[in-house]
């Protein structure tokens, strides 16, 4: 069996100052997050703007030629360079992952029973008769039809769906205390999404997992997040309650983000965009990196970055507009049970 976890006191995951940068380049400005333990955190923001990075420079899986500074601790532990015995127990173990593609993930010349049997091998006491029925109690557990014969199925043998199955099933096999999805329902289409977010809310029942969902698709994070963390250009801009954050957002990104999606009740209307691009972050602009597509922008934008400060308990907001903006005017509220699941946030 897995080895237990003590619980201690405070968060389960705390972020603080991380930041990332490659050949120079900043990737992360400054990321400060923590992670309850049980709770569902959503990441997201635009392609680039750091959300899988933050997770990747948590677990020390970026490349050598990365530098990484600040610190991630999980309950209390530093991970940042700690000893690759301790990150080997951390990942599979206390921490797992999961990928936007499964079929670049998964092993093509190995059987998906061997592959969840190197994680339990590597992170449980499981042998012989006893991990291979492991095994085939995860490919049940999450929902892989005639489970006894697919475990001696390669990859390849499988849909995209069920290939995500199977990668849940390997990060499970180390019982985690906290479960980033990174994109985990992008490739597929809208039913078999509804399918693998319903299973992500069994198996965090079940196991009593924290969950981080990094995703570009808001209606993904409104349906399974307690809480949300908006990111642009290397830094969390704005967080919030998940229902406060889709009924007030106080940051003009955030809110072009909630308004670019469409009302699925009461009259038409024009959705938003957001003017330009992300910024390229070897020529970051001075002050606020969203001040040159921000329609509320003030002189004083451009000249000092804002730091991320609470506007109500629980409310982070990096911008100097913040508590300038009439909610009731610039955006009508969109409720998570509102947000439709499948559609893609790409701003233009």
């Amino acid at each position: 069996m897995a080895s237990s976890h003590h619980p201690a006191s405070g968060p389960l995951v705390e972020l603080a100052g991380l930041r990332v940068s490659f050949a120079g380049v900043p990737a992360l400005r400054g990321i400060d997050l923590t992670v309850g333990r049980g709770e569902a955190v959503g990441l997201v923001g635009e392609s680039g703007s750091g959300k899988s990075v933050t997770w990747l420079a948590a677990l020390g899986l970026l490349p050598a030629k990365a530098s990484v500074t600040g610190s991630a601790r999980l309950e209390g532990q530093e991970l940042l360079g700690a000893p690759a015995a301790v990150l080997d127990g951390v990942r599979g173990g206390r921490i797992a992952m999961i990928f936007q593609d499964p079929a670049s993930a998964l092993n093509p010349v190995l059987k998906v029973g061997r592959q969840i049997g190197e994680a339990l091998a590597l992170h449980t006491d499981f042998s012989g008769a006893s991990l291979r029925a492991e095994a085939l109690r995860l490919l049940d557990l999450v929902g892989i039809p005639d489970a006894a014969r697919r475990l001696d199925a390669y990859p390849h043998e499988f849909s995209g769906g069920q290939n995500q199955r199977v990668m849940i099933a390997m990060a499970l096999a180390g019982r985690p205390d906290l479960l980033v999805a990174d994109e985990p329902t992008t490739a597929l289409d809208v039913t078999i999404q509804a399918q693998i977010l319903d299973l992500l809310r069994s198996v965090r029942r079940e196991f009593s997992m924290a969950l981080v969902l990094i995703s570009h698709d808001l209606g993904v994070i409104a349906e399974t997040c307690d809480r949300v963390a908006v990111m642009y250009a290397g830094r969390i801009v704005e967080e919030a309650a998940a229902d406060r954050l889709f009924e007030a957002a106080r940051h003009p990104y955030a809110r072009g983000l909630i308004g670019s999606l469409p009302h699925l009740a009461g009259p038409r209307r024009r959705l938003t965009s957001i003017p330009g691009v992300v910024p390229d972050p070897r020529h970051l602009p001075a002050g606020c990196a969203f001040a040159p597509r921000c329609a509320l922008a003030l002189r004083s934008c451009g000249e000092a970055d804002p730091a991320l400060g609470a506007v109500a308990p629980g409310h982070r907001v990096a911008c100097l507009r913040a508590d300038a903006v009439d909610d009731a005017v610039t955006q009508a509220p969109v409720l998570p049970a509102a947000v439709p699941s499948g559609i893609e946030v790409q701003p233009a």
